[in-house]
């Protein structure tokens, strides 16, 4: 069993495993190559080949326990038809999309527009670089893409003001993600993911008594279907108020945690096994302060199940042999 598996299926406290969110990406020389080569981020997603390659290189360089597929959440409303571009220094726009077509839209046409994803998943998990480790699929949760198919970019802490002013729109577009997102899901694990992410990056948007409708009953239809497949599922609700209540309803098989949140609270409240929090500024210092950091987590959690991780993505600026130092405490601690 790999180590993921024995602290997410088993909740082992004597060991913890270490994989970090965004770690096929910016901060490695040898990415940044292939990016420059590959300016089109939708088709560099879509070849099946380099995405492969990009999601191995962090496990040629560290000794992290997982790789985690190069894609992206926003490949789900690509393959819905809604068109999907990523502008430098300003993210992802979309265009406004068209709920007829998209309500016509069968499995067989959404899987071939993005099949070259499931492709990349089955050259990793194949890949020797990958034995007694795990291949992390992921998806964003139904809010969060909610969120991008209506914005259309980026809410960066506020959405249209009209944003809920359509009921029943927000209601089929829900529908149609629930379908699509467990299609995803489903053609990830059988091309070798064995551990599936759910991403709600803005779940601290919404206030609280909007919680039911649009985060916890989508998000746990996500995670019952990926139960039934035989995969465990970790959940990230970043910078959700009240993650105690979000595990009792939602009932992932692990919880990360975003660096805002105290790990004291998550400690006394929570049951299952735990991953993250650590902020990635950490990784800008030095490494006596990278220890210092990483060793409060691991003390913490040391008889809770705990996935060493960040609270957030790797920053791109960061120096490749500062995650190397990071991957060498956590491994020696």
């Amino acid at each position: 069993m790999t180590p993921l598996h024995e602290v997410i299926i088993n909740k082992k406290t004597k060991i913890n495993p270490i994989w970090i969110m965004r770690q096929a990406g910016r901060y490695l020389p040898e990415f940044r190559e292939i990016r420059r080569l590959n300016p089109n981020f939708i088709n560099l997603c879509l070849n099946e080949s380099l995405s492969a390659e990009i999601t191995l290189q962090p496990l040629k360089r560290f000794d992290f326990d997982a790789a985690i597929i190069f894609s992206d959440i926003l490949m789900l409303p690509y393959g819905l038809n809604q068109k999907v571009e990523f502008k430098k220094n300003f993210g992802p726009i979309l265009e406004n999309l068209n709920i007829k077509n998209m309500s016509k839209l069968d499995e067989i046409d959404f899987v071939k527009k993005i099949y070259p994803v499931y492709k990349a998943i089955k050259k990793v998990s194949d890949n020797s670089l990958v034995k007694n480790k795990n291949t992390i699929g992921f998806v964003g949760a139904p809010w969060t893409l909610l969120v991008y198919m209506i914005n259309l970019q980026s809410p960066k802490r506020n959405l249209k003001k009209d944003f809920f002013d359509d009921k029943f729109l927000i209601n089929r577009i829900l529908l149609i993600l629930e379908k699509f997102l467990k299609i995803h899901i489903k053609n990830q694990i059988e091309n070798g993911a064995n551990i599936i992410q759910i991403f709600d990056s803005w779940a601290g948007l919404l206030d609280e008594k909007d919680l039911p409708n649009y985060i916890y009953t989508p998000t746990l239809n996500l995670v019952d279907f990926t139960k039934k497949l035989g995969v465990p599922v970790i959940c990230f609700p970043r910078e959700i108020k009240n993650y105690k209540e979000f595990c009792e309803i939602v009932k992932p098989d692990a919880i990360g945690i975003d660096y805002n949140i105290d790990p004291k609270k998550i400690i006394n409240g929570i049951q299952i096994p735990v991953q993250g929090g650590l902020n990635p500024k950490i990784l800008l210092t030095d490494k006596e302060t990278i220890k210092k950091e990483a060793i409060k987590y691991l003390d913490l959690f040391k008889d809770h199940p705990y996935i060493f991780n960040l609270g957030h993505g790797v920053l791109p600026e960061t120096n490749p042999e500062m995650v190397d130092y990071l991957v060498k405490t956590v491994k020696s601690y």
